[in-house]
């Protein structure tokens, strides 16, 4: 298999094309319409992508908020390109060894999914041919661009797909690998470094959609499928190695069908809403009582091959209802799940006879709609994209899913979607610029981890963590104030990522040093940060106050002592019996009574020397 990345990192400079800020707002000021159509690219030539979504016929409600503007909605000609924005990319060119263009020229690419109210996303290409290290191999890095991200998808209704206006415009670099990576896990590792040495530039967004990445993937006979908008790290080895095993089970469904001489008929969809009158409960008869219609296909040669194979979750069935799913309907059926919808006997042989799918190899497919059209609409990207089975893996752009699987989106883009755009006038990068930015280059995340290792005698992981972060420079901060670089590590890279799935709480300055000076004069202990740090996250106005509220203040010496001997006292059997062995045990014991109002070592200690005291000769 090979694969490659599009990473695209959001920027944190003020929006590409206007005045307005890069941030996120659930104010809603203003409700617009639009309907998008497909047009020629630079060559005049329709792009597959932006006809397939043209042909969805959809309405688009786009909500302004306080951070849009005419520009956002399409009414207003774009300002001049943000400098600033343009500075980053040159920036990571220059840290990737590439070669910036002398000239930016901005480009239109044809988007009519409803993303952009123009129909088209404004990108630029910056850079090219650049390298990333990383563990050891080397990884081409063709291009580097800056594009405006796009508007936020909302719900669906009957009145058409919402989208908020406040993410387009936002800045994004973009960072494009070559197809040299082998494996899943391979490509995390790689996004993950690309994603370090964007944040090495401190001028990049945090939170989730802040980055995302696209995943080119190809299987050995197989084609190039884009998996687009990947946000989670951690599932890009599934997605990957996911859509790896999908291509080769499909790859052996086209090859039994070969084996089969398997076809698709041309022939009209029919109706057999009357075969299906009397079916009882379930969603086909549901249907027909409702007043809607079934109509069904023949795939000649493809029963067996619908349902999964053993032991994947991949199927063609699934396939050819996600085509189906693209046209607004949900109801399809094929003939190798039937049975389990109730569809035996006299009714499987007159649907099978009436569909002329009569052959021992013989599946058909059945869609149940409200309107006969509606029906004709899915059967026809069926059979599409089962004709497609019958040569191989289709190009195509999928949609991760939560679970770690994919399901297709549209056709894969081409080179027919691009245009100049005539209202950005190019731009030219001076070679002063790239001086000035070459004198002020961040260091590179591989330097970084190396001086806080050796500076500061972290971990590699503990250095990555705070990379990942992007608290590297509070790190030194805290430090530098007086506090132990090991727990200021256990704050940042641990205590505080844990304060939320999403996006981790962002704490002042000034109350970590608060809460790291109380810690270190012992009004709590150290084991107590977790909860202390979750206080302040859920709205503890202080220090004290979440410390209070963890149930962390009041014990002093006297009473930990106190708690340690009860503990031993009561445990004296297991002592007897297990000697020394009986430590670790009552330490567990104690360290829960104690729940984080006093440092483990000192609790340790006590302990011992209540066993000690119980040891000694003259004692009970």
């Amino acid at each position: 298999m090979r694969a490659g990345l599009e990473v695209h990192q959001q920027l944190a400079t003020g929006k590409l094309f206007c005045a307005c800020p890069s941030e996120l707002s659930e104010t809603v000021t203003r409700t617009v319409e639009r309907r998008l159509r497909a047009t020629g690219g630079e060559n005049h030539a329709i792009d597959p992508a932006a006809a397939f979504q043209a042909s969805r016929n959809l309405t688009y409600l786009y909500e302004a908020t306080p951070t849009s503007c005419l520009v956002e909605l399409d009414e207003e000609p774009p300002h001049p390109l943000n400098g600033e924005a343009l500075d980053v990319a040159l920036t990571m060119a220059l840290l990737l060894g590439a070669r910036p263009l002398d000239e930016v020229e901005v480009m239109r690419k044809i988007v009519v999914d409803g993303s952009n109210t123009s129909g088209f996303q404004r990108t630029a290409l910056v850079a090219v041919d650049g390298r990333l290290e990383v563990g050891g191999r080397s990884y081409s890095i063709p291009t580097i661009c800056l594009e405006e991200d796009a508007c936020r998808r909302g719900a669906e209704s009957k009145l058409g797909v919402h989208f908020r206006l406040d993410r387009l415009g936002i800045p994004l670099v973009e960072i494009a690998t070559g197809p040299e990576i082998q494996s899943g896990e391979e490509a995390r590792t790689v996004a993950e470094e690309i994603g370090l040495l964007l944040r090495a530039t401190r001028r990049v967004r945090r939170g989730i959609g802040s980055i995302r990445e696209d995943v080119n993937v190809s299987a050995e006979g197989g084609a190039r499928v884009e998996l687009k908008g990947v946000q989670e790290l951690r599932l890009v080895p599934q997605y990957v190695d996911g859509e790896v095993a999908r291509q080769r089970a499909l790859l052996e469904v086209r090859d039994e069908l070969s084996r089969r001489h398997a076809s698709v008929p041309n022939d009209a969809p029919t109706d057999v809403t009357e075969e299906l009158r009397g079916l009882g409960s379930g969603p086909l008869g549901d249907t027909v009582r409702r007043g809607g219609a079934v109509l069904g296909i023949a795939l000649l040669g493809f029963s067996g091959l619908l349902a999964p194979p053993g032991g994947t979750r991949e199927r063609l069935g699934r396939e050819l209802a996600d085509h189906a799913r693209t046209t607004g309907v949900r109801g399809l059926f094929h003939s190798d799940e039937i049975p389990s919808q109730g569809i035996e006997g006299g009714i499987n042989l007159a649907l099978r006879n009436r569909l002329r799918a009569t052959g021992p190899q013989d599946a058909f497919v059945l869609v149940a709609a409200p309107t006969p059209e509606e029906a004709n609409r899915a059967l026809a990207a069926i059979r599409a994209r089962a004709a497609q089975a019958l040569e191989g893996i289709p190009a195509e752009t999928r949609d991760p899913l939560p679970d770690g699987r994919t399901r297709f989106s549209r056709p894969l883009p081409g080179r027919d979607r691009m245009y100049p755009e005539t209202d950005v006038p190019p731009i030219a990068v001076s070679a002063e610029r790239l001086r000035t930015l070459r004198a002020h280059l961040p260091e590179r995340p591989s330097e970084t981890r190396a001086r806080l290792l050796a500076k500061y005698s972290l971990s590699e992981d503990v250095a990555r963590a705070l990379q990942k972060a992007a608290d590297v420079d509070r790190f030194e901060e805290l430090v530098a104030r007086g506090h132990t670089s090991a727990l200021v590590a256990q704050l940042l890279a641990r205590e505080i990522p844990a304060t939320g799935d999403d996006e981790p709480f962002d704490f002042p300055t000034e109350l970590l040093d608060e809460l790291l000076t109380a810690v270190e004069h012992g009004t709590f202990a150290k084991e107590g940060i977790g909860p202390v740090v979750a206080a302040l996250a859920a709205g503890a106005p202080t220090v004290a106050d979440a410390i209070a509220k963890s149930g962390l203040s009041g014990m002093d010496r006297t009473q930990l002592e106190s708690i340690a001997s009860a503990i031993v006292a009561k445990n004296e059997a297991l002592i007897a019996s297990r000697g020394e062995g009986a430590f670790s045990p009552l330490m567990g014991d104690l360290m829960r009574e104690v729940r984080g109002r006093r440092d483990g070592q000192e609790v340790a200690e006590v302990l011992r020397v209540a066993l000690a005291r119980r040891s000694a000769p003259g004692t009970t």
